[in-house]
């Protein structure tokens, strides 16, 4: 059975990014091999999987594969495609968690130091206090001073991108290629530019917001680690619908005469089916009526949400004194 990386970082299968971060600092600075040194195999393996669990609970792409097929499907190349691999075989493949990442995944939060030691220069104890609530803090004492103090190459921020998907592409999932350029430097100081095309599986149901992330794959610079590149998904203004969470807004106008005798609305869908949306009851202004299941899929259920289809009604700007008897005559005083 494969691992439950949910269980191994101590946090819900709902958990968001700032639970997940929370989880893995609590978690790395409580097992770091430095400060295991009379249980230091044990807590190499606990660190390590501690860091792997991080890895792919907190990217979308590897946290959607493995929510539907579990490790092994992860780790088979259930996320389809075959674009390249990375610093950590996705996406694209198979994801692979090779040696040395779980110190990879430590620095990028404390500094890129890979021994607690080696952070006594930011000003001692203090340099942990922007990651860790004060319970968090407790107890660890001086024991942050006894840790080794190997040092790891710098990295840089990460080269943060944008691309844009329409509501037709979140709702049934696409590929998209971006091109990447970097400029990579020698030790003698000559540079190249290197350029790259990269694969972003987009699962159906993501989000405005969802980040992926590429390992290593910024400027090449001597003796530093190179910068991740993270890619933000923005969602593109659609035509015909508004977006709320799964569910999908459609607004429409009709008129009064409509509002009062029933009417017939057609919705053409983002799969290019069309709903007919019928009301015979009366419709008041700013009344919604909803359609189950034609909105768009939940990224981990699958489930879609519903179309609401919301009405304006156009009252007419004048009448004419038979038309107001009228009126009056068939709705009475």
């Amino acid at each position: 059975m494969g691992k439950d990386y949910y269980s191994i970082l101590g946090v819900s299968r709902t958990a968001t990014e700032e639970e997940l971060k929370k989880a893995y600092k609590k978690g790395a600075l409580k097992w770091h091999p430095d400060r295991n040194q009379n249980n230091k195999e044990a807590a190499e393996e606990k660190f390590k999987e501690l860091a792997e669990a991080f890895e792919v609970l907190n990217d979308p792409q590897k946290r959607t594969v493995y929510d539907q097929f579990g490790e092994e499907g992860l780790k088979g190349g259930m996320g389809g495609g075959g674009g390249p691999g990375g610093a950590s075989g996705f996406p694209g493949g198979s994801f692979n968690f090779r040696p040395g990442r779980a110190e990879d995944v430590f620095a990028q939060f404390f500094g890129g130091m890979g021994g607690m030691g080696g952070m006594g220069g930011r000003g001692g104890g203090g340099g942990f206090s922007m990651f860790f609530d004060d319970d968090m803090m407790g107890g660890m004492g001086g024991g942050m001073g006894g840790m080794g103090g190997r040092k790891r190459p710098r990295q840089a921020a990460p080269t943060v991108k944008h691309f844009g998907c329409t509501l037709e592409e979140l709702a049934s999932g696409t590929t998209k290629r971006m091109k990447i350029s970097k400029n990579v430097r020698d030790a003698s100081g000559s540079s190249r530019q290197e350029d790259k095309v990269i694969e972003i599986n987009v699962q159906a149901g993501w989000k405005a917001g969802t980040k992926i992330t590429f390992p290593e794959e910024g400027d090449v610079v001597p003796g530093e680690k190179p910068a991740d590149i993270v890619f933000v998904l923005d969602e593109k203004p659609h035509p015909r619908f508004k977006r709320e969470d799964s569910n999908l807004i459609y607004e429409v106008q009709i008129s009064l005469t409509q509002a009062l005798c029933g009417c017939d609305i057609n919705v053409l869908t983002l799969d290019g089916r069309t709903i007919n949306v019928r009301m015979r009851d009366i419709i008041k202004p700013g009344s919604t009526k909803w359609v189950s299941g034609e909105g768009m899929p939940d990224r981990k259920t699958g489930r879609k949400g519903n179309l609401l289809v919301k009405f304006d009604v156009r009252f007419p700007t004048s009448l004419s004194d038979e038309q107001k008897r009228q009126i009056a005559q068939a709705l009475g005083s």
